[in-house]
């Protein structure tokens, strides 16, 4: 499969080259026609979610192509800034002479690993980036929705993208790996587990390929004592269950006031006993991410978690009228658990599925000591009416994305950047950071002194270039009277600039 890539990418990096010299609003034209493609298609791609990822076609809409089509115009505009080289502000009045630019390049070929929760949405904004900044792309998407990459090269060949540019290929993933890594790729997008994240990080350290990793979370929520308690509730049953808890940035611990926690407590058990399958909760993606799901809720019932609220089964009415009967054995119902403690899954993993786990804590540094104990560090959220103190606190939670009085929708923010810390990966996708990681920075500096032969501090070496340096370090660092008293010698030794 190696060689099928390097084939490949040989074959893309001809058409970039190409693709590179063209003016950034001739790249945008593509682009833009691909967003009529993407409005255009808006059903089949929901139509083909719901079938291979097993979204709610609501969850679908909201989740993935809304999204989509908010990326399209917001990166256009934010890629003819960002591709643009920028004046450097001069650091020191005596360097004034030597002036900066940043200059900025596509890599080449960028290789992109998708995963199969978020199978469209992931991938097309990082495809649009890639292509918006110069590069030619080659895509793989997850074995268990290839129908999201074949509708993503259906409307990037509608948009009449030059051939070879664009490039989806199928392959298992543990294929994909070794074969982007070793087939001459210029850098590796990858989201999915932090297992194979990290495989794909020594792998790609033989030839120092350049990685953006994101990985998998297990997001705290801060629940304040003055919260409003119905929003953080439905936010919370929102963010733990919609796609059936298949979201990285999905909440997973809920730490609650203790002042509100029984409170809390009953309206997420209300709550979460009238969502219905099929309604309001969407399958599991396969019999391998059911069976771990339920070995995980297992796990953690025998160390002493208690379920205190699940969501019910089909019902009759459900079963007769619901589209993914031939799935139903996939549907597990959403849970609450309670007396949940680090060593459990729920803790201290990434759960995979609908649930959630609750904790009272009875101060605010209690709650910071919870939500930062993870190895993960992707999302989270702080939920009270006091903006001031949810800020302050926002800032001590240890997570690449945090949101008040809200969760996990910053993903769909394409202006937002999106990744984590620790075992939650490296780099950025989405906003302005995202869109730098498609892009090489390199920086030309030009000496514009007239007349100047060399530097002061070049060869030959004499005492007087090193007292010049000597007066110069008095300059930049000493008391206001040595500093005057410097300024003859520092003066004498910049001389030696138009000295042959």
């Amino acid at each position: 499969m190696t060689s099928d890539i390097s084939a490949l990418a040989e074959k893309a990096r001809e058409v970039q080259k190409t693709w590179e010299k063209l003016s950034y609003n001739e790249r945008t034209s593509y682009i833009k026609k691909a967003g009529k493609c993407l409005a255009a298609k808006r059903e089949k791609i929901i139509e083909i979610i719901q079938k291979e990822n097993g979204k709610l076609a609501i969850d679908a809409l909201a989740a993935e192509v809304i999204p989509a089509l908010m990326a399209v115009p917001y990166y256009i505009s934010l890629g003819k800034r960002l591709c643009k080289s920028r004046t450097v502000r001069g650091g020191n009045l005596l360097m004034a002479y030597k002036r900066s630019r940043m200059v900025y390049a596509p890599w080449g070929v960028v290789g992109i690993i998708s995963p199969w929760n978020y199978p469209f949405s992931i991938p097309f904004s990082e495809v649009i980036m890639a292509l918006l900044a110069g590069n030619a792309v080659i895509l793989k998407t997850a074995s268990l929705t290839p129908g999201a990459g074949g509708i993503i090269s259906e409307i990037f060949d509608e948009a009449g993208l030059p051939d070879r540019l664009f490039t989806n290929v199928e392959m298992t993933g543990k294929e994909a790996g070794p074969a982007f890594i070793n087939g001459g790729i210029d850098k590796l997008f990858f989201t999915g587990s932090t297992a194979v994240g990290k495989e794909l990080m020594a792998l790609a350290s033989a030839r120092l390929l350049p990685l953006s990793l994101e990985l998998g979370g297990a997001d705290a929520v801060i629940v304040c004592k003055d919260a409003d308690i119905d929003r953080a509730v439905s936010g919370i049953i929102w963010a733990g269950f919609s796609n059936a808890g298949q979201s990285c940035g999905g909440v997973q611990r809920v730490l609650i006031h203790n002042d509100i926690y029984d409170k809390f407590l009953e309206k997420l058990k209300t709550k979460t006993e009238a969502l219905q399958p099929g309604i309001d909760l969407g399958r599991l993606s396969s019999k391998k991410a059911k069976d771990e799901y339920l070995k995980q809720i297992e796990d953690c019932l025998s160390q002493g978690a208690q379920i205190a609220a699940q969501s019910g089964a089909f019902k009759t009415s459900d079963r007769e009228n619901a589209d993914s009967l031939q799935y139903e054995s996939l549907f597990v119902p959403a849970v609450v658990l309670t007396n949940i403690k680090k060593g459990m899954p729920v803790f201290d993993d990434e759960i995979f599925g609908p649930a959630v786990g609750v904790l009272p804590f009875n101060d605010e540094a209690d709650a910071l000591n919870a939500a930062n104990s993870s190895s993960y560090a992707l999302t989270g959220s702080v939920w009270s009416r006091n903006r001031k103190k949810a800020k302050k606190l926002a800032g001590l939670v240890n997570a690449g994305s945090v949101m008040i009085n809200d969760h996990l929708m910053s993903h769909g923010l394409a202006q937002t950047p999106w990744g984590g810390f620790g075992d939650s990966g490296l780099g950025k996708t989405h906003g302005e950071e995202g869109f730098r990681e498609m892009l090489k920075a390199k920086v030309i500096i030009d000496d514009i002194l007239p007349g100047a032969k060399r530097e002061p501090w070049w060869q030959p070496y004499s005492q007087n270039v090193f007292k010049g340096l000597s007066a110069l370090g008095i300059l930049l660092g000493g008391t206001m009277i040595k500093k005057i008293a410097s300024l003859p010698s520092v003066i004498k030794f910049f001389m030696l600039t138009w000295k042959k």
